[in-house]
């Protein structure tokens, strides 16, 4: 199965799916548009929050992260005067340091990033969407500005009203040739769209050149990250309505009309008739731990499985 995800949502779910199918199956493609050179290190928080997910280390009670981390650089650093816009763990920075030693000696990101995941003991295959680190970077704009979507989120805490969202880059960036040849490969069958945010979790992905006409020729399944009226975590609902979506599962359903087949929403949610037909699952889709991931995962499996 291939998956298309973000930070936060998508993790939570990878959780579930990994008890659910064999590991060596998933095949990740993991948005870069929200990476951020750090004290000269380059951080893919959705990368990574993937990897950490996958190897049982994320930090539960924020989703990105390693659980249990220190902050005794990012504490030093501060003492010097030199301030960081996020706080990096150590072992974090570490995944950091690693990635970017790698970059520098000639390494692409997808192989400093299949270095990591082998590193870390993951089976699953981890591709970020694209080989060109920094090419593609999300901005928010807003009264204050223009803002990078980290900026935004942690800086500014996701308060600032949000004018528009873009994709500084999309123009002239490429999907990454292993993304290309795996979603050309006629064994995939099957493409899940994890409960991320639609606009800048899955967007930039979705922006690259070709990827939405290759997703026509696929079955493709996306999990609602709303609920009711409300996403379940994060600003995707600043961020859809800043581009013209209702804040619902019918607004998600815009989001992929084009290309999509299943839209799972929450049992108590409801999705008007859009100008595509597309089929609806109804089902718990808030995870609030690991069982709850595996049973959304295991409905998952069994539909894909039926109706591939």
């Amino acid at each position: 199965m291939i998956i298309l995800s973000g930070g936060t949502g998508t993790p939570k779910l990878l959780v579930g799916l990994k008890r659910v199918f064999k590991e060596e199956e998933l095949k990740i493609i993991v948005n870069t548009a929200e990476d951020v050179w750090i004290s000269g290190n380059l951080a893919c928080p959705d990368i990574d929050s993937v990897i950490y997910a996958l190897a049982g280390v994320i930090d539960e009670e924020k989703w990105w992260g390693i659980g249990e981390d220190r902050f005794y650089t990012h504490t030093a650093l501060e003492k010097l005067n030199h301030e960081e816009p996020m706080m990096i763990g150590d072992r974090d920075r570490a995944t950091h340091i690693f990635r970017s030693e790698m970059l520098r000696s000639g390494k692409s990101l997808t192989e400093a990033t299949s270095l990591l995941v082998r590193n870390f003991g993951i089976a699953a295959k981890i591709l970020p969407m694209s080989e060109e680190p920094g090419a593609v970077s999300t901005k928010i704009l807003t009264p204050e500005g223009e803002l990078h979507f980290q900026d935004f989120w942690v800086s500014k805490k996701g308060e600032p009203e949000v004018l528009d969202v873009y994709f500084d880059g999309i123009d002239t960036a490429k999907p990454s040739e292993k993304v290309l040849n795996m979603l050309e490969s006629k064994s995939e069958e099957v493409v899940l769209i994890g409960p991320s945010n639609p606009i800048t979790s899955i967007g930039p992905i979705l922006s690259l050149r070709g990827i939405r006409q290759m997703l026509k020729r696929k079955k493709v399944l996306a999990i609602s990250p709303i609920i009711e009226n409300k996403p379940v975590s994060g600003p995707a609902g600043k961020f859809m309505q800043a581009k013209g979506f209702e804040i619902s599962p019918y607004g998600i359903f815009k989001c992929y009309e084009d290309f999509l087949d299943v839209l799972v929403i929450d049992e108590g949610d409801e999705c008007k008739e859009g100008d595509k037909e597309v089929d609806v699952l109804k089902t718990d889709i808030m995870i609030k731990n690991a069982d709850s991931s595996e049973k959304l995962a295991m409905l998952l499996k069994e539909y894909s499985k039926w109706h591939s």
